[in-house]
């Protein structure tokens, strides 16, 4: 995956992003919060030469002084140093705890040395630095000073000349800090941030690896092998409508859709099926629908169409157009009445047939005899018949209505059908032999990044807005024009 894709895949996981960035800055913020402030005092020596004392000149001596300097620091921060420190101001620390919050260095070509005490208290900082720097001059003399002249100094109680030749003068003495220098609450966000977006990272490549979803229509054309005969984009304001084809509506849904009934004609020209079933491998997919707005377009189109509902176990046809549900494809099929006394006007040129009462047997009844009867009845009047059936992996219903049909439709929804579930899905319908003629790809991502399509979930307690113009826009149409050209 190459840099732009990845992004597009960041931009699409947005909640997964924004998610790590809080925990990213939540965590800094905790670290500043539970972090114990330090304060940092310091403290600066020159070392000056005794002239006169194993050295000729001035000159001498500050050569002298900068070559022995760097050596001095590295005495600072050790036991001879720290011991009589921990023992004057009573600290709890041992020599060497108190070592390692003792930092010392020469700038180059100087005769200073800077001495950097850290304490969680800033007195008690100060005071540290002030004691190491008092002991560090005493410890530094008496290492300069030659045993003879030692012996010389223990011997004679009035000799007051100093024997070593180098002095260390405090030049600035350690203030009590004001702020604490650590935590840093910047560098801590800046951190939290930065792991924030680490984890992001991961998270959506791990997401990535383990998601096998469809996400564009070429994946899933080169999935099944079949031809994607439509791309319906995703719009969230059509959530609880299904229709999106009519005389008016030029949205890019609808226009879609109109798309699919192109593509579905001229891909079948040299032999157009009268009979095609839409199903999708799971419910949820989008395949209700299809089917409703696939017969809206052919009828937009000029086609006498009729729209079945035989989705026995979960119809919603009726309800998406505001029809009667009780009276429909069950009732003909148990003799209780015929084709054309059962069917529902749903425009000038749509004909619905309701699923009818909901049947304890929906698997027999949907490969029956007499189903393949009422197909072919309905194909010598209509010039195409819809057939909305149930998903093909939950439960058998599809299968032997599929094999009465002159085609099949399969649904795959973007970003939410997976590729076992689609191959499944494409395998079981080639083994019953059935004519495949292609997929469509809904619920799709749009080509400018803005969300077209619907949605709806398939057995979900939402009951499908009706229509409650359709009875009026019905009548409008067959008033207007009766033997009328295409819309």
């Amino acid at each position: 995956m190459d840099l732009r894709g990845y992004l597009k895949v960041l931009a699409r996981r947005w909640p997964t992003v924004l998610v790590c960035l809080l925990l990213g800055i939540g965590a800094g913020e905790a670290v500043t919060a539970l972090t114990t402030p330090v304060y940092e005092a310091r403290t600066q020596l020159f070392v000056a030469t005794r002239t006169g004392v194993d050295t000729s000149d001035l000159t001498q001596g500050q050569t002298f002084s900068q070559a022995r300097v760097q050596s001095y620091a590295s005495i600072v921060a050790t036991r001879r140093v720290t011991q009589p420190v921990v023992s004057e101001l009573g600290l709890k620390y041992t020599p060497e705890e108190l070592a390692s919050r003792i930092t010392a260095e020469a700038p180059l070509n100087t005769v200073l040395i800077n001495i950097t005490v850290r304490d969680t208290i800033p007195a008690r900082a100060a005071a540290i630095a002030d004691a190491v720097a008092e002991q560090f001059s005493t410890v530094v003399e008496k290492l300069e000073t030659p045993k003879q002249a030692q012996a010389s100094l223990r011997d004679s109680e009035e000799a007051k000349a100093p024997a070593s030749p180098v002095s260390l003068r405090i030049t600035q003495q350690a203030s009590i800090p004001e702020k604490p220098v650590s935590p840093k609450w910047l560098l801590d966000l800046a951190a939290g941030l930065l792991g924030g977006l680490l984890l992001a990272a991961g998270v959506v490549s791990l997401r990535e690896a383990l998601d096998t979803t469809i996400k564009t229509s070429d994946g899933l054309g080169e999935l099944t092998s079949l031809p994607v005969l439509g791309s319906i984009p995703y719009d969230r304001s059509s959530v609880r409508q299904r229709i999106a084809v009519d005389s008016t509506n030029t949205s890019s849904r609808a226009e879609a859709f109109r798309k699919l009934r192109a593509n579905l004609q001229f891909a079948q020209v040299d032999d157009r099926p009268r009979v095609i079933v839409v199903t999708s491998p799971v419910p949820g997919e989008g395949k209700t629908t299809t089917s409703v707005n696939l017969a809206l377009a052919l009828a937009d189109a000029g086609m006498r169409t009729c729209l079945v509902d035989a989705d026995l176990r979960r119809p919603s046809v009726a309800g998406t157009f505001g029809l009667v549900q009780d009276a429909g494809l069950t009732t003909v099929l148990i003799g209780q009445a015929r084709a054309e006394d059962v069917v529902q006007q749903a425009g000038s040129r749509l004909t619905v047939l309701t699923s009818g009462a909901v049947p304890p047997n929906p698997t027999e009844l949907l490969a029956s005899e007499r189903l393949g009867e009422v197909l072919r009845e309905l194909a010598d009047t209509y010039d195409v018949v819809i057939v909305d059936s149930a998903p093909m992996l939950p439960v058998a219903d599809t299968i032997g209505l599929a094999q009465l049909a002159d085609g099949v439709l399969l649904v795959v929804r973007a970003s939410k059908t997976g590729r076992d579930q689609i191959r499944n899905a494409a395998e079981l319908l080639n083994r019953t032999g059935v004519r495949m003629l292609g997929t469509v790809f809904s619920m799709a991502s749009s080509f400018k990044g803005k969300a077209y399509g619907y949605g709806y979930g398939y057995g979900s307690a939402e009951v499908p807005v009706p229509r409650p113009a359709i009875a009026h826009e019905v009548a409008a149409e067959a008033a207007a024009a009766p033997g009328s050209g295409e819309k």
